[in-house]
Order: structure tokens, then C-alpha cells, then sequence
């Protein structure tokens, strides 16, 4: 037993070398080559939630110009709306005002046209009434130089 321990001792003193240079190589590969691609790869990261946060504020910002674009088209639209309305109204006021202005307009003439045919009536009558005159004048002489005629 004597004799392996010997021999184990031997191979643990061969060893130091190769477990100082296993050592020497983890730390080498730490800071030469680990730490800077850790290094890399946290810049990465952090460039990728930069570049996320970037995309996320101008999504926010794309939304609110878009509530503001919505906001100013509506009122736009709530605008040409009123002017519409507007135009409406004041052409059915204009509609209604000639409407009175031809409604009085003809009232006017038949007013006139009534007053005219009243006075055409009234002369009529006196005409009529002048000459049923004279007709009952003639028609009565006649009757008389009818019967003076048959009497003789």
C-alpha cells in the first residue's frame, strides 16, 4: 500500500504542471476570450432592449398621432357637417321667403284679376240691364203694333 501512495505521490507531483497549466488556460480563456464575448453579448442584449424600447415609444407616439389624426378628422368632418347644415337651412330660408314672395305675389294678382272681373260683371250688368231695357221696349211694341194691327 506503501507502494501506491508512493506512486500516487509521484503522479500528483508529474500533475502540477498539467493542473497549473489547466489553470493558467481557464483564466486565460476568462479574460481573453469570455470575458470580452460576455462583454459582446451584454452590449447585444442591451442594444436589443434599447432597440425594443425605441420601437415600443414610437408605437406610442405613431398611436397618439393617430388619436390626434382621428381627433382633427372628426372635428373636420363635424365642420363641413355644420357648414352643410348651414347651407341648408339658409337655402330652405331663401326657398321659404320666395315662396312667400310668390304666394303674395299671387295673391296680388288674383286680387286684381277678381276686382277686374267684379268690375267687368258690374258693367255687364248695366249693359245688360240698359239693353233688356230696350229689348222689353222694343218686344213691348212690337206686341202692341201686333194687337193695334190685329184690332183694325
Amino acid at each position: 500500500m506503501e507502494q501506491i501512495l508512493e506512486a500516487l505521490g509521484g503522479l500528483l507531483v508529474n500533475a502540477i504542471p498539467t493542473i497549473a497549466f489547466f489553470i493558467f488556460l481557464y483564466y486565460y480563456f476568462k479574460f481573453m476570450l469570455f470575458g470580452p464575448l460576455e462583454k459582446v453579448l451584454k452590449q447585444r442584449e442591451e442594444l436589443t432592449e434599447g432597440a425594443r424600447k425605441a420601437a415600443q415609444a414610437s408605437l406610442a407616439a405613431a398611436d397618439r398621432k393617430q388619436q390626434d389624426y382621428e381627433a382633427k378628422f372628426n372635428e373636420a368632418r363635424a365642420e363641413v357637417y355644420r357648414s352643410q347644415e348651414e347651407m341648408r337651412r339658409k337655402w330652405l330660408e331663401d326657398q321659404a321667403s320666395a315662396v312667400e314672395a310668390a304666394r303674395g305675389e299671387a295673391n296680388a294678382r288674383v286680387h286684381a284679376a277678381r276686382e277686374q272681373i267684379a268690375a267687368d260683371a258690374s258693367g255687364a250688368r248695366q249693359n245688360l240691364s240698359s239693353t233688356a231695357e230696350s229689348l222689353a221696349d222694343e218686344i213691348a211694341g212690337v206686341i202692341l203694333e201686333r194687337k193695334a194691327g190685329s184690332a183694325a
